[in-house]
């Protein structure tokens, strides 16, 4: 006897169903511990996650705490009071911190007129593959800026090549150090093309542009006080 065709599909829809269940059930019967055994893993892995990741930042806050305790203790010219901090974090594992631990710690011995021992330290963050290249080239700056009086102009114009171009984030500083090199071996003209790239780059800090002006001007009277770009935006002015 034949079903109306609503009885037709009510039939096969409760089939369906049912071959659906049956399979949920043979899944659950096969792999029912496994998933359970899953899930409880992923909620394990996920609070020891959160867990870690709420040591993290605790660590990074006590961390704060003892940098700025050390820069209150400079503040008050209490260099012993600085040390312990600054030893503590200058072994941190958080590369920020690190590298300010290790620089306010040659900033101190520069203050000490420890050059050798700044020098030092800085050379320590400059050769660290780990870190960031900008904390890299910024430690072999100020290295280079600590050694410069015994150091032979060529390493120190060796030393700056790479970083004293258009777009480097650390032109000024290096450059200066360059020009300042060539300015050591007589080369007034290397001295001046280097003041007139750091003049007329935006991105250099507005003194030092102005700095690098004035030195362009007196390397090579034809050059001028400025660049056209900088005398636009009044970098001559003192």
């Amino acid at each position: 006897m034949a079903f109306p065709p609503q009885n037709n599909e009510a039939f096969v829809r409760e089939v369906d169903e049912e071959l659906r269940r049956d399979q949920a059930l043979h899944v659950w019967r096969s792999y029912g511990r496994a998933i359970i055994a899953a899930i409880v893993v992923a909620l394990v892995a996920f609070g020891a996650y959160l867990f870690w990741q709420h040591r993290q930042e605790q660590a990074a806050g006590r961390e704060g705490e003892q940098l700025q305790q050390a820069y209150d203790a400079l503040a008050a010219d209490d260099i012993k009071a600085a040390t312990a901090p600054l030893d503590q974090l200058a072994q941190s594992k958080r590369d920020g911190y690190r590298v300010a631990a290790i620089f306010t710690q040659a900033d101190v011995l520069l203050k000490q007129n420890d050059l050798k021992g700044a020098a030092a330290k800085f050379a320590g963050v400059a050769q660290d593959a780990s870190l960031a290249q900008p904390f890299r080239d910024l430690a072999l700056i100020r290295q280079t800026s600590a050694e410069f009086d015994g150091l032979k102009p060529e390493v120190v114009v060796e030393r700056m090549r790479s970083l004293a171009v258009v777009g480097n984030p650390w032109l000024g500083s290096a450059g200066e150090l360059m020009a300042a090199a060539y300015l050591r071996q007589g080369r007034r003209d290397l001295a001046g093309q280097v003041f007139r790239r750091i003049a007329e780059d935006d991105q250099v800090p507005r003194s030092v542009r102005q700095r690098a002006v004035q030195m362009a001007g007196a390397m090579d009277d034809k050059a001028g006080s400025a660049p056209a770009a900088a005398r636009s935006e009044g970098v001559t002015k003192r």
